[in-house]
């Protein structure tokens, strides 16, 4: 069999076993010999040559069976990871396709160039591409936070794709915490820990999204920590990403939490009007070459950049919709055909307000830390803005006090009715406090 039918062979294993699935098990392996009915394949590691020699033997051999193949069974051997390069020794040459390391795969859509920055997002960027440049590790980890659809994965992505590009030779590794979640008790199973420990403690820059996942499974927490440790011993990049920040994660052990602090954290804010803006037009340039003599009327981005506020995917989404419906009915693009188009999408989008939304913009009101406001300080400066952001909960969510409470660092419901009360009692005498609290309603409202 030559490398060409084997290379066939592997297009029919994508669309049999998933994009993911073949970039996790199948890419990795490389077709040495196939004789006397038998197809030898090197793998990187006896972690991968077992796992696949348990789950996809019969795939295999059904496909090469189907290209003309006479074989009746695979084994694998086993040609290792590269060992780390010994100082003063010549550059190694960059890995083939076929030896990469088992990640999730890449989004070709997620890179610096679709990257629409604006104030919200601008210090998470420069700190992912200071990354992306490579050379001696300035702070490790990056530690990305923030809500759903604000780019910490693109951001992620980017950072990959960029140092692949930059050095060849780099091992980086992507995946998700629920991933290597998954990894480590099949190598637990599979009696395979030791395979598991040298992929992930061979690596150049380790990246582990939405690692919030991990927090209370124990034994995943224990691997995650020694695995961290020898990554920044070696010197090693790590970045991280998370819905919230390491101290505001419940149930994640304390040692993680300090380590993850240690380098630089960063929150990703929802968007502002001019980010959601400057990203519509930017997707917006891109349908203009697709579907080319397709018009758009003058304020419609702008309709969208307002009333579409809860995250990036929902917008992109929604123009997504709006070009391709325009594009089959054969319309210009108008105001009032985005309202009918879209008019589930801004529904959904009338004035949702979420706790989180109300504490941010509290917090970046009186110039505190996020994680103040929800954590256990008593000080008077950091006390009033929590009771401030536990008035306009109760006053514009349909949350109950006790749903409030648990968005305030787990507090007592009775709590947040103390806090409530208190605001009602002090804006009957405190001006300030009464300019500040209906500043902050149009903010919110608005």
């Amino acid at each position: 069999m030559t490398q060409e039918t084997w290379g066939q062979v592997r297009e029919k294993l994508v669309a049999r076993l998933g994009r993911h699935n073949y970039t996790s098990w199948i890419e990795p392996l490389k077709l040495s010999t196939l004789a006397e009915g038998v197809a030898q394949f090197e793998a990187p590691s006896s972690f991968i040559g077992n796992w696949v020699s348990r789950n996809y033997t019969d795939q295999i051999l059904n496909e090469l069976r189907a290209s003309g193949a006479e074989v009746s069974r695979v084994e694998f051997t086993v040609t290792g990871f590269a060992q780390p390069e010994p100082k003063k020794a010549a550059k190694p040459a960059a890995p083939k396709r076929e030896e990469a390391l088992p990640g999730a795969p890449l989004d070709s859509r997620f890179t610096f160039d679709t990257f629409v920055v604006g104030k919200p997002n601008e210090l998470a960027h420069a700190a992912a591409r200071r990354v992306a440049e490579g050379g001696p590790v300035t702070f490790n980890p990056l530690f990305l936070y923030g809500g759903v659809g604000l780019g910490k994965t693109h951001l992620m992505h980017a950072i990959a794709h960029e140092l692949t590009a930059r050095s060849p030779e780099l091992r980086v590794l992507y995946l998700s915490a629920e991933q290597f979640m998954y990894r480590f008790v099949q190598a637990l199973r599979e009696k395979q820990i030791m395979d598991f420990k040298e992929i992930f403690r061979s690596v150049d820059v380790l990246m582990v999204d939405d690692v919030q996942f991990i927090a209370g499974k124990d034994s995943t927490q224990e691997e995650f920590f020694h695995t961290f440790n020898a990554l920044v011993d070696q010197n090693k990049q790590i970045v991280i990403s998370a819905d919230r920040a390491p101290g505001e994660i419940k149930d994640l052990e304390e040692r993680i939490k300090s380590r993850l602090q240690c380098g630089l954290v960063v929150d990703l804010h929802p968007t502002d009007y001019e980010l959601r803006l400057g990203i519509l037009q930017t997707k917006a340039e891109g349908y203009r070459s697709q579907y080319r003599g397709l018009q758009i009327a003058s304020g419609v981005l702008e309709f969208l950049a307002h009333r579409i506020t809860t995250n990036v995917r929902v917008l992109e989404g929604a123009l997504t919709r709006l070009f391709a419906f325009a594009s089959l009915v054969g319309r210009e693009i108008t105001l009032e055909l985005a309202q009918d188009c879209l008019a589930d999408i801004l529904r959904a989008s009338d004035r949702k307000l979420t706790v989180e939304e109300i504490q941010r913009k509290v917090a970046e009101h009186y110039n505190i830390r996020l994680s103040d406001m929800i954590g256990p300080k008593r000080l008077r400066n950091i006390a009033r803005p929590r009771q401030v952001a536990m008035y306009l909960a109760k006053h514009l969510t349909s949350r109950s006090l006790p749903e409030i409470g648990r968005r305030f660092g787990g507090r007592d419901h009775t709590t947040i009715m103390h806090g409530v009360k208190k605001i009602e009692e002090l804006i009957m005498t405190d001006s300030q406090l009464n300019d500040d609290l209906q500043l902050l309603k149009r903010l919110l409202q608005g």
